[in-house]
C-alpha cells in the first residue's frame, strides 16, 4: 500500500505545474544474484550464432572421422601454428605493432623446455620434471618477449619490424653457433610430451585435443582481453597515441605488456610445436619460419583473432599438398603467389574477403537479406 501510494503521489506531482518528483530508479543487479546470471547467460546466448555451434561441433568431432595423418599432421599442427600467429595478430591488429620475432619467442620457449627438461642430449638437459620445466620455459619466454618489446616499442613502422627481425636473426645465429647451451646446429631431439592420467599425449588424438584446448584458451583469452580496459586502451594507443598520452596513459608500459601477453601465447605454441616435431634446432627459428608466421597472420586477417587459425589451416594444407601440383622446391613460390593475391584483393585476409562476399550476395542470413525479409513482412502486415 505504501509503495502504491508513493507511486500515485509521484504521478500526481508530475502532472502538477512545475512540480516533478522523480521516482527512485532500481539499483544495479548484481552478477552474483540469479537475475544477474540470467542476464549474462541470455547475452551470451544472443552472441552465439549457428556458425559458432557448427564450428565447435566440427573441431570436436574432427579426430573421430579423420585419419591419424589429418588429425596430427593437419589439425594439431594448424592449431599450434595458429596460436603463434594469434600472438602476432594481437600485436598487429590491436596494438599496431608488427613483430617478426614471434617465432623466435616460440623457439626460445622450445629451447628452454629442452634445456631444463629431458632430451637426447643428457649432457646439457637438466632433466627436471616436465611440469617444472614447462613453467620455467613459459616464464622465461614471456620475459624474453617483454625484453624484445622494451627494445622495439620506442620506434614505429618499419623500424619496429627491423628491430624484431634483428633480434630473431641474432637468436638464430646464437643457437646455431653456441654448443654449450643450445647444442649448435644439431639442437635437441627426443622431446616428447608427457603422459597425463595414463593418457599418452604422443598419440594423434590426445595431442590434437591438447592443442585444441590451448588454442581455444588463447582465442577466448584474446577475445576477452580486447574488450577489457587494457585492450581498449591498447587500441586507443594504436589509433591516437598522443591523445592517450595526454589522458595519462603510459604508452611504453601498455605496449611492453602487450608484447608479454603475445609472448605467452607464442611460448605455448612453441611448446606444442616442439612436442609435435619431437625436436628443436636453429632451422626452426630461422628467417623463413619468422616470415611464415607473418604470412599466416596476414592470410587469415590481422583484425580477427580467428583469422590466425584460418591462415594456419590454409598454410598447412598448401605445405602438405602443394607438392602434388608443383615441385617441393617451388613451395615458396606457391605461398608467395597466394599471399600476393590476398594482399591485392583483400587486405583484411580471407575473413575480410568472406565478409565482403556476404555483403554483396544477399541471402536470408546476411544484413541485406534480413532487411529485405523484414520489409516484405511489413508490407504483408499492412
Amino acid at each position: 500500500m505504501n509503495a502504491s501510494a508513493a507511486a500515485a503521489g509521484a504521478a500526481r506531482g508530475a502532472r502538477g505545474p512545475g512540480i516533478v518528483r522523480p521516482v527512485a530508479a532500481p539499483g544495479p543487479v548484481s552478477t552474483q544474484s540469479p537475475a544477474g546470471w540470467t542476464r549474462r547467460l541470455s547475452a551470451l546466448l544472443r552472441a552465439v550464432r549457428a556458425r559458432h555451434v557448427l564450428v565447435a561441433l566440427f573441431v570436436l568431432a574432427y579426430p573421430f572421422f579423420a585419419t591419424p595423418f589429418f588429425t596430427f599432421q593437419i589439425g594439431a599442427q594448424s592449431l599450434a601454428l595458429g596460436l603463434i600467429a594469434l600472438s602476432l595478430t594481437f600485436l598487429g591488429g590491436y596494438g599496431g605493432m608488427v613483430s617478426l620475432a614471434q617465432m623466435t619467442v616460440a623457439g626460445f620457449a622450445a629451447y628452454m623446455l629442452a634445456i631444463f627438461g629431458t632430451s637426447s642430449n643428457v649432457a646439457i638437459s637438466l632433466g627436471w620434471p616436465w611440469w617444472l620445466a614447462l613453467a620455467v620455459a613459459l616464464s622465461l619466454a614471456t620475459l624474453f618477449a617483454a625484453a624484445v618489446g622494451w627494445l622495439s616499442v620506442r620506434t614505429e613502422g618499419i623500424y619496429t619490424i627491423m628491430i624484431t627481425l634483428a633480434v630473431g636473426v641474432a637468436f638464430f645465429y646464437l643457437a646455431q653457433q653456441n654448443y654449450t647451451v643450445f647444442n649448435g646446429f644439431q639442437g635437441f631431439s627426443r622431446i616428447a610430451p608427457p603422459t597425463l592420467f595414463e593418457l599418452d599425449l604422443r598419440e594423434p588424438m590426445p595431442f590434437y585435443f591438447l592443442a585444441l584446448a590451448c588454442a581455444l584458451a588463447g582465442y577466448f583469452f584474446i577475445k576477452h582481453l580486447v574488450r577489457a580496459p587494457f585492450g581498449i586502451a591498447l587500441q586507443g594507443i594504436r589509433d591516437n597515441p598522443r591523445r592517450m598520452q595526454a589522458l595519462g596513459y603510459n604508452l611504453t608500459a601498455h605496449r611492453v605488456a602487450a608484447y608479454a601477453v603475445a609472448g605467452l601465447l607464442a611460448a605455448v605454441g612453441g611448446v606444442l610445436m616442439v612436442w609435435y616435431n619431437g625436436r628443436i634446432s636453429p632451422g626452426t627459428v630461422g628467417t623463413g619460419a619468422m616470415i611464415n608466421i607473418l604470412i599466416i597472420a596476414v592470410l587469415g586477417g590481422m583484425k580477427h583473432p580467428i583469422g590466425a587459425f584460418v591462415g594456419a589451416i590454409v598454410f598447412v594444407l598448401l605445405q602438405n599438398f602443394a607438392i602434388d601440383l608443383v615441385d617441393r622446391e617451388r613451395f615458396n613460390l606457391v605461398i608467395g603467389g597466394v599471399f600476393l593475391a590476398i594482399v591485392l584483393f583483400s587486405p583484411d585476409g580471407l575473413l575480410g574477403l568472406w565478409q565482403s562476399l556476404r555483403a554483396r550476395l544477399p541471402g536470408p542470413f546476411t544484413s541485406r537479406g534480413r532487411g529485405r525479409i523484414s520489409s516484405m513482412t511489413t508490407r504483408s502486415e499492412t
